[in-house]
Parts: C-alpha cells; structure tokens; sequence
C-alpha cells in the first residue's frame, strides 16, 4: 500500500477517498476503508470511491460500462449507488482524460448510470426510476416517533418531515426505523423541512456513516415524495448542510444535479502503512 496513489473529493461536502486501481489490483477490506475514511488518524471521508476498468473487475454489477464504481461507505460496507460520489468519480475520470464530459456512463451495484458536465462545471446524473416502500414506516429519535415513507433510489432511504430540522436531534445515534423487516441491510433517513413550492432542506443520517453533509441519493429520494406529497411540477433545490442539489425528473427517471470538487492528490506515506498494519 506505500507509495499508493490517493485523491480527496467532495460533493456538497460529503467527501471521499478516491482510489485509482483501473486494473483491479486491490483488495480493500473493511479495516483499510476504515483506516482511511478516520477523520484523525487517515485521510477522512464519508467512503471509498475505487475507481477500476470493469473488464479487469470481479464484481458483477461491473458491466454495462467501461469504468466501475466500487463504493464503500466509512464502515467498509457496500452501497448500491452514491449520487454524491459518481459526481467525484465523474470528474477524476474527465480530469484524468479517461472520459468525455458530454457523457459518461459509470457501472455501479445499483446499475449503469450516464453523468455529463454542465456549461458551469455542475455534473448532471441520471438517477433512475424511484422505487416506493408500501408499507408505512416510522423513524424514533429519543423520545420522538415520525411516520416516514420509505424508497429506494437504489439506496433505501425513510423520509421524515419536520417543521424544524432540529427535530433530528444531534443524530450521533443511528435512527430506529420500523418495522425492521422494511430494510434488512439498513436505510438512510432523511430529516426534511418544507421551505416553499419546489424548496426543501433536510438533515442527513447515512448507514455505514453517521450524520453527512450532504445524500445525493437521499436528496432524490426527499424530492421524489415531496413532488408527490404535494404535486410539484419542475426542478425542487434541495438545501443540505454541505450545500445545494437540485433534482429534476424526466421520462427516464430522476436526475440529480450538482457540484463535484477534487481537492488532493497524495500518495499514502510507509510510516502510515506501517503505522496502520501495526494497530
């Protein structure tokens, strides 16, 4: 792992490590994505973004496109999609001169999906079609129960409105969400207040991570109940704690716009492998 190339990136401040190994020559396990995802002791981030030529990839989500996603959150977990994060992956790829920014289609576990830059920098991903929960859930926090309506876009997510965003509480626990049958591999949950017609903001507490910054799957999830709810035509802003997304829906499902930056290019140092290998 010394001398191995790493990049830091982040979109509406729910950041990332990314890993370049286009010929799948890594084997990640749990403990390094945890190693490297610390805030204090590695590089910090809400997870992995490993970037890798699907042909030279195991995964068999990785078809469909030239490059695979292989997204990890903070815990080493899997996740089928990250809305923020392919945004990231999007820009290594064009800034690496592996990718066209009028279009770029990227395999992830939750399916392929097309990304291409916008005139202002902003990247645009077509999210796919929002799958709804049926049965109703509810999320408790403390003392607090909220009726929430699950979906999945692929992530699962429960959605909660609140009149104040502070009724999340401060979110360092993980939500009990029920029934429990409703998400087996675990749910984010989406703490949302209604600002105006097509203008929502909301909190986010991510599975695998804890409280983010910013959900690009969860903000797709928030907007598709609110259009919903209350029959929104057009673009709903979604306001996050790390910034702004906007979140559109055409014939081919959801798409989720937004920024993407890439603020460092290192190489991981042998005395932290060392120091790493030995605790």
């Amino acid at each position: 792992m010394a001398g191995m190339r790493v990049l830091k990136g982040h979109g509406t401040g729910n950041d990332f490590v990314i890993i370049p190994d286009l010929e799948g020559a890594l084997d990640l396990d749990e403990a390094m994505i945890q190693a490297l995802c610390d805030r204090r002791r590695g590089i910090g981030a809400d997870g992995i973004l490993r970037v890798v030529r699907s042909a030279a990839c195991a995964d068999p989500a990785a078809q469909g496109a030239d490059y695979f996603m292989d997204y990890r959150n903070a815990d080493g977990s899997p996740a089928q999609m990250c809305g923020n994060g392919i945004r990231v992956f999007a820009r290594f790829l064009v800034e690496e001169g592996l990718a066209d920014p009028a279009g770029i289609e990227i395999a992830t576990r939750g399916g392929v999906r097309r990304v291409r830059r916008l005139l202002d920098g902003d990247y645009v991903v077509g999210m796919g079609e929002a799958t709804p929960v049926d049965t109703p859930a509810s999320v408790s926090i403390g003392n607090h129960s909220f009726p929430a309506t699950g979906v999945h876009v692929p992530n699962p997510h429960a959605v909660v409105f609140v009149t104040s965003l502070d009724a999340a509480g401060s979110l360092t626990r993980v939500p009990e969400v029920t029934p429990e049958h409703l998400f087996p591999e675990g749910v984010n949950v989406e703490f949302v207040r209604e600002i105006g017609p097509g203008h929502i903001s909301m909190r986010i507490h991510e599975r695998g991570v804890g409280e983010t910054q910013s959900c690009g799957t969860g903000a797709c999830a928030a907007a598709w109940v609110v259009r919903r709810r209350r029959g929104t035509e057009g673009s709903i802003r979604v306001d996050t704690p790390g910034g702004t997304l906007h979140v559109a829906e055409g014939p081919d499902g959801l798409e989720l716009i937004g920024p993407a930056a890439i603020v460092a290019d290192a190489v991981l140092t042998p005395e932290w492998v060392s120091a790493w290998t030995a605790h």
